[in-house]
């Protein structure tokens, strides 16, 4: 089994969370970029309020896909163990600092002068287009719990074993209709894995219909 794209992704995701709806005061938050469209169909289905939670994935130098780590708004970091991944101290707080600075351009891109949401109180529902280490979704956890939601649920279209295991560690609750037993990598799972535009982050968030480019001919 494979997704054609997120749209389809997050239609199929939807469909495994039926149980979420109707609950009072529920938000979905996408993780950007990947996670937006996703989320936007999981809100949709849920007639949930949409928006992101920022996380930058530490990716190791020259393989970016595997995660030494991440960051999250709030000033949240997750970081593997120093053996699991030998690179400087000083290259890690290089990629730290250069990815706190992406963080930081993608919220403005992404929200503008409009302030986050507040989740206390509330239940949250964390999406993204996937989960490798678990690292990043680990860190959007973690910013979430520091505003003391009711309950917070990830859903994710497909995920390696390990990485639901840690995140399962922290979340009420994970969702996810695709475990492969060999993992590989999030985009092997899609036939289209291309790159979300920030524009189009914009237009999920405004409810605007995306302008994506005319397929290759």
């Amino acid at each position: 089994m494979r997704y054609d794209n997120r749209q389809q992704a997050g239609q199929r995701l939807a469909q495994a969370l039926s149980a979420w709806r109707g609950q009072q005061d529920l938000i979905v938050l996408a993780l950007p970029r990947g996670g937006v469209p996703v989320a936007a169909e999981v809100a949709q289905s849920l007639c949930a309020p949409l928006d992101v939670l920022v996380v930058r994935k530490l990716g190791h130098p020259g393989q970016e896909e595997y995660a030494m780590g991440a960051i999250a708004s709030g000033g949240v970091q997750v970081r593997a163990e120093p053996g699991d991944w030998p690179v400087s101290p000083s290259m890690l707080e290089e990629i730290v600092q250069r990815e706190q600075l992406e963080l930081q351009r993608r919220e403005r891109a992404y929200r503008g002068d409009r302030p986050a949401p507040s989740l206390q109180g509330r239940p949250v529902l964390l999406v993204d287009d996937g989960l490798a280490t678990g690292a990043t979704m680990s860190a959007a956890v973690q910013a979430a719990r520091m505003q003391a939601p009711s309950r917070i649920g990830v859903a994710v279209p497909v995920a390696s074993r390990e990485a639901l295991a840690k995140v399962g560690a922290l979340a009420d609750e994970v969702v996810c209709p695709l475990v492969p037993e060999s993992f590989h990598a999030v985009g092997v799972w899609y036939r289209d894995f291309g790159q979300t535009r920030d524009e189009e982050v914009r237009q999920l968030l405004a409810h605007e219909p995306v302008r994506r480019p005319p397929a290759a001919t």
